[in-house]
């Protein structure tokens, strides 16, 4: 706290008046991608407007609640491709956030309601605005106390009722799980399906649902059909190893997603 907001504490403070609470103003520990912007877009910014739809169709479209109506906030939204998806799949108040205006500017050239903001400071003081929040970037850009921090901001900027969708690194994979961690000095730490749960509860959230995100969704391309069956005969016969071990994993893909509800 700067000694000007201090000052403004105290002087509230002798006056008998409740003091109003001031943005929280931190730093994060990220040093090279940032929590608060989406990373993945590919070097062609445009083309991702069409391969990314596919990937949110199939693995977000299904959780989105029925209502047209509903106010979403996207975090860290980039370029704006969930948001494209959102606003063609008929949703008429959408709103994405990301704090690298340069990305931002290629959302609002296809008129998305895209705008510049970082996470902390524009869900601070927010309750109960969102019906739905998505963050785009892992969450594993932050550090696990920045995690929980970001996650009861969102819990309490959801309606009640209200649903989140958001997604890490799956550290139970064993060919990738310490690779995902180790490969990216802004990875701070991985999640299990049971360690996301634990995250998620502590931060007051409900009917939480850990699921695996799918890569081969891109069903125009034959490899991808090949892709998909090399994986998921993997996955199988690592939930049998582990098994073995006493071990009740059951979602062993690269990335985890949950839903969960306010």
């Amino acid at each position: 706290m700067t000694q000007q907001n201090a000052a403004q504490l105290d002087s509230t403070a002798k006056q008998g008046t409740t003091a109003t609470p001031l943005p929280v103003e931190r730093k994060l520990a990220a040093r090279l991608e940032p929590f608060d912007s989406y990373w993945q877009a590919p070097d062609d910014v445009e083309a991702g407007y069409t391969s990314f739809y596919e990937y949110y169709k199939y693995n977000y479209l299904p959780h989105l609640p029925e209502n047209k109506q509903a106010n979403i906030l996207v975090i860290s939204c980039g370029p704006g491709y969930l948001v494209n998806l959102l606003a063609e799949q008929g949703y008429k108040n959408v709103l994405g956030i990301d704090s690298d205006a340069d990305k931002i500017a290629h959302g609002k050239k296809r008129n998305l309601n895209c705008e510049t903001h970082e996470a902390f400071p524009f869900l601070q003081n927010r309750s109960e605005e969102f019906d739905v929040i998505i963050p785009e970037q892992e969450l594993n850009h932050l550090t696990l106390e920045e995690s929980l921090s970001f996650l009861k901001l969102c819990h309490t900027a959801l309606r009640e009722g209200g649903s989140m969708i958001v997604y890490g690194l799956n550290g139970a994979n064993p060919l990738v799980g310490s690779e995902n961690l180790s490969h990216n000095i802004d990875h701070f730490y991985t999640f299990t399906e049971y360690s996301f749960g634990q995250v998620l509860e502590i931060c007051g959230f409900k009917k939480i649902k850990v699921l695996p995100l799918k890569l081969y969704v891109f069903w125009k391309n034959p490899l991808n059909y090949v892709g998909l069956a090399v994986t998921s005969v993997f996955e199988l016969l690592c939930r049998v190893m582990f098994i073995l071990y006493g071990k009740k994993v059951k979602v062993l893909s690269k990335k985890l997603a949950a839903v969960c509800y306010k």
